[in-house]
């Protein structure tokens, strides 16, 4: 064997080293996982758990530190650390990133008026990690920015995971979505992915968005995670942007 054989077999073969912190922040995710702590749920100080996992502060600091930064916990200042939660109002526009063209943020009023168990297809499977025909939930609903319909949303659950939700649920009190899926189910979406592109308006989103048919919108794809990046949510968003657009903050 060369020499350059050699090093690449012994590249191959090296074990994967994984800093402490981020051996302690992935306990950290594994009880949140078990619901250890549940949204909202203070976590133990930070040398409560240096002794518990028997590392220094500063190694649970930059753990947690890492964490805050990807909203898995939030810092309140002379409180402690606590789980986040998507019944907090702070976390509504990480997930809604349309604003008016005026820039100032109003509050969305969410009229959902479909939701039936159907099989998924090759996309939707695919999108969440499925077969094509098992067993999903298909929600319809509008999104109202000052009385002005601006998103039409068509989400699609794993069924397994939101058992029993029916629209009369989803339609109950003034909770978002994803704290009613937090709250009733269980489910906390951790993160998303999405993407972005221009269509025409077909006669049914033209219909609801009151637009005319061919008339341009943004589509908004979303996959959404919860722990161990399981994908549990995809939905196709389509976005009258006539008086409002979409903000993403880079940095």
């Amino acid at each position: 064997m060369t020499r350059d054989a050699n090093r690449s077999a012994t590249r191959a073969t090296a074990p994967t080293f994984s800093p402490l912190y981020r051996q302690i922040k992935d306990f950290l995710i594994g009880s949140l996982e078990r619901g250890e702590w549940g949204p909202g749920d203070a976590i133990p100080s930070e040398g409560e758990l240096a002794q518990r996992f028997n590392v220094s502060q500063g190694t649970v600091r930059k753990a947690i530190d890492e964490m805050a930064a990807e909203n898995l916990l939030v810092r309140r200042q002379g409180k402690g650390t606590f789980v986040s939660t998507h019944s907090d109002p702070r976390s509504f526009y990480r997930f809604l990133r349309l604003l008016p063209d005026d820039g100032v943020a109003v509050p969305s009023a969410s009229d959902p008026f479909y939701c039936e168990n159907v099989s998924a297809t090759p996309e939707v499977a695919a999108a969440l990690g499925l077969q094509p025909g098992d067993p999903v939930i298909h929600v319809k609903r509008l999104l109202r920015f000052a009385g002005e319909t601006v998103v039409f949303d068509q989400i699609y659950l794993a069924a397994d995971l939101f058992s029993g939700l029916t629209l009369e649920a989803l339609r109950g009190g003034e909770r978002s979505l994803y704290s009613l899926f937090e709250s009733d189910f269980g489910v906390r979406m951790i993160n998303a992915e999405e993407r972005l592109r221009a269509i025409a308006a077909d006669p049914e989103s033209a219909d609801l968005l009151g637009v005319a048919v061919g008339d341009p919108l943004l589509l908004v794809e979303r996959t959404a995670y919860t722990y161990g990046n399981k994908p549990v949510e995809w939905r196709r968003g389509l976005y009258c942007t006539r008086n409002h657009y979409y903000r993403n903050d880079l940095g």
